[in-house]
């Protein structure tokens, strides 16, 4: 996978500076998902693993919303003339999507505004920041359209965001939580306009990539697996990250720019 010419057929891609920018590309009908975005995407996540020219991935919103989730027309219907073997693969896949934005090891931003429901809401809340704005609407609306709010480990992430209580109440009655009341939550990180919402997100993503991207990518990894680490596993599996991160060029470049007074170039190595 080639950043400069990445060209998939169900989303937008873009690379400038080490920043991939990625939407859905249906603003029309507010950005749904389908079986296939829902595979390219997932794909693309996976193949990032071995993209090391990527440091950063803002995953933002066109034409004025984030996505309206999975498409009626393309996945609803379809779903309701499937068999159970058919259901579980399809639901599997759309968790696939969720285990590659939490396993890559660039960060991945969210800059949500106008409709983010369902799966729509999901891909944000699955990313490391989001940048919200206080017209955008958020809604884990499974329940809905009759299913459980258990989809695509929204039952598992949401609550280390937003603590329990508050997860259970949007994932019970599906109801929209506000740009406001997600940052006063803690969902959002910060919130802008919709006019600064990209100039928002790039802000952090300069700031992400031009620090020691190896060292940052050991801290996603660890924020990963530590929610299944008791305490003293957590201790030891940090003290061995942070061994191998003393190991990389960036550790010396910092402590040579430090006794010189200097900004540090950190390279990722």
């Amino acid at each position: 996978m080639n950043p400069e010419t990445f060209n998939p057929n169900h989303f937008q891609w873009s690379f400038n500076d080490g920043i991939a920018t990625i939407c859905l590309n249906r603003p029309e009908r507010k950005n749904p998902l389908t079986f296939e975005s829902y595979a390219e995407l997932r794909d693309c996540f996976r193949d990032l693993v071995y993209v090391k020219d990527v440091k950063v991935v803002i995953f933002t919103s066109n034409g004025g919303n984030f996505s309206s989730g999975g498409d009626v027309r393309d996945i609803i219907g379809p779903l309701l003339q499937m068999e159970m073997r058919e259901l579980l693969n399809f639901t599997r896949m759309t968790g696939d999507l969720i285990k590659a934005i939490r396993s890559c090891p660039q960060p991945v931003i969210a800059a949500v505004d106008g409709i983010s429901v369902g799966a729509g809401a999901v891909i944000p809340m699955a990313c490391d920041i989001r940048v919200g704005t206080p017209e955008c609407k958020t809604a884990f609306l499974f329940n809905k359209v009759g299913l459980a709010g258990c989809d695509m480990g929204a039952c598992a992430i949401l609550p280390r965001i937003i603590g329990q209580g508050r997860a259970s109440e949007l994932l019970l009655l599906g109801r929209s939580m506000s740009g406001e009341e997600g940052e006063r939550w803690g969902y959002f990180n910060s919130l802008e306009n919709s006019k600064n919402l990209m100039p928002g997100a790039i802000k952090y993503a300069k700031k992400i990539a031009s620090g020691p991207t190896f060292a940052n990518s050991i801290t996603k990894n660890q924020l990963n697996y530590e929610w299944n680490m008791g305490l003293d596993a957590a201790i030891e599996s940090e003290a061995q990250a942070q061994a191998i991160c003393m190991q990389t060029k960036d550790f010396e470049r910092a402590y040579k720019a430090f006794i010189n007074k200097e900004t540090p170039n950190f390279e990722g190595n």
